[in-house]
């Protein structure tokens, strides 16, 4: 490994920066969405719902707002907050939960793209380092150049290996956040004609 970033230059340097922060971003995700699944609280978020459809509105707030779970977070904030909106409030705590689950992703997306840019830009160096080797020695003296050049290919392969490596959690990540968005979407439409119903129960 030393050997490797010894022969790959200085550009090997920014290039390990971008494979340890990587590591630690898709380490630490993979802990979030762990911690996500622990508190789903499935019970709890039919029990709000039949709160809610009975018209007991406060109850369902008191049970919901303390919880880890975050779907119970969700519709017990819109619900809440319903006086000011209940779509608009349901759709801004979703969109706070997302946030939190598309943390980080973003410089997922920046490695994926920056990781083969600085391999390449280390291998350009290193032909043109090779080049100037091949002006000083002369053609008798090939091994210089070949040799330059071979470590040079060497910021590219860290370079893509980086990047493939990185694009799979990143697309894993990113298709959980958007499959749990369309989930939100489908609970906050059946959220908001339960809600109609306790409003009416509650009035009637």
């Amino acid at each position: 490994m030393l050997d490797l970033m010894v022969k790959g230059g200085l550009i090997m340097w920014p290039l390990l920066l971008c494979s340890v922060v990587a590591l630690a971003i898709v380490i630490e995700r993979a802990f979030f969405w762990l911690l996500v699944l622990k508190r789903k609280n499935q019970p709890l978020i039919n029990r709000i719902f039949s709160l809610t459809e009975e018209g007991d509105f406060d109850l369902a707030i008191e049970e919901g707002e303390n919880s880890g779970c975050l779907v119970c977070r969700i519709l017990t904030s819109g619900l809440g907050h319903r006086n000011y909106g209940l779509v608009q409030s349901l759709q801004a705590a979703a969109m706070f939960e997302i946030e939190k689950m598309k943390r980080y992703l973003s410089v997922l997306d920046t490695i994926i793209t920056a990781a083969p840019l600085l391999g390449i830009l280390g291998t350009v160096s290193g032909i043109i380092i090779s080049f100037d080797l091949l002006g000083d020695a002369g053609i008798e003296d090939p091994k210089a150049v070949t040799g330059g050049i071979a470590q040079a290919l060497i910021t590219t392969a860290t370079g893509l290996s980086i990047a493939i490596v990185t694009l799979l959690p990143y697309n894993a990540l990113t298709r959980k956040v958007e499959k749990i968005t369309r989930h939100l979407e489908q609970l906050i439409t059946c959220y908001e004609v339960t809600v109609q119903k306790g409003v009416e129960k509650k009035c009637g």
